[in-house]
Formats: structure tokens, C-alpha cells, sequence
């Protein structure tokens, strides 16, 4: 059912935790089908030096909020907001269709995380975050 890369992610997860004081903080999910994730980055430069994630969910849930961070630390802010839940599903081999949201959910947070930084900032939201999951996940994932 799962790829051997989505066990190895789940069962090893990278980047878990939260950070103090973090410049961005991104939470998504929808308590009625039980996953629910929460990113935090630092952000320096408008390079994102250190992110952490807290996920409650399925293995999918965890295993894609590991890659997603790993996409992205590193990255510049402009680079990370094009994240794609299919880049994160190519990476980790795959996804069972019912798990398919797991992937949908971990691009929301990173874009989330990035709209919350901008917010913070005063600086003027990007086109590419303008239409993006901010975290009002009940209007989004209506199950």
C-alpha cells in the first residue's frame, strides 16, 4: 500500500519539533478526517534556515509533512512558495488515492507558513500565495 520511501518517512521523520519565536508558523487540517499540521520556519534573508513540523495524523499525514520540509529548508522564500503536493508524492514514490489530501495538506502548511510570514512582515503578498490555503481549513476540506 505505502512505498518503501513513505515507511522510511513515517517511521523516521525528519525535521519534528516547533521553534521558539519562529518568523512563520502555518497550521492546516480539518479535525473531522483527523489530520491536522503545524509548520514553523525561520526565516532569514528571506531564506528559510530551519523549519519544524507537528503533525497529528495517519502515517501519510507525517510522512509528508518530513518531505515537505525537506523540499524546502534551504530554499528562498520564493522558491519554497511554489511547493507542489505532486512534488511531494514524486518524492516519497507515491500515494494511495485516499491518501492523495495528506500531500494536498502538507503544500498547504509550507504556503500557509509563507503567507503568515508575509502577514507578519507587512510586505505585500505574492501572486503566488494570493489564492492559498492561510489556514481556514474548514472552508477548504469539506469532508
Amino acid at each position: 500500500m505505502y512505498t518503501e520511501k513513505v515507511m522510511e518517512e513515517f517511521s523516521n521523520p525528519k525535521n519534528v519539533g516547533e521553534i521558539e519565536n519562529a518568523d512563520a508558523v502555518g497550521e492546516v487540517g480539518n479535525a473531522v478526517c483527523g489530520d491536522i499540521m503545524k509548520i514553523y520556519m525561520k526565516i532569514d534573508n528571506d531564506i528559510i534556515t530551519d523549519i519544524k513540523f507537528k503533525t497529528f495524523g495517519c502515517g501519510a499525514a507525517i510522512a509528508t509533512s518530513s518531505m515537505a520540509t525537506q523540499l524546502v529548508i534551504g530554499k528562498s522564500i520564493y522558491d519554497a512558495m511554489k511547493l507542489t503536493n505532486k512534488e511531494v508524492m514524486d518524492k516519497l514514490g507515491g500515494l494511495p488515492p485516499q491518501k492523495i489530501h495528506c500531500s494536498v495538506l502538507a503544500e498547504e502548511a509550507i504556503a500557509a507558513a509563507l503567507t503568515n510570514y508575509f502577514e507578519k512582515n507587512g510586505r505585500e503578498l505574492p501572486e503566488e500565495l494570493k489564492g492559498k490555503c492561510a489556514g481556514n481549513c474548514e472552508a477548504c476540506h469539506k469532508h
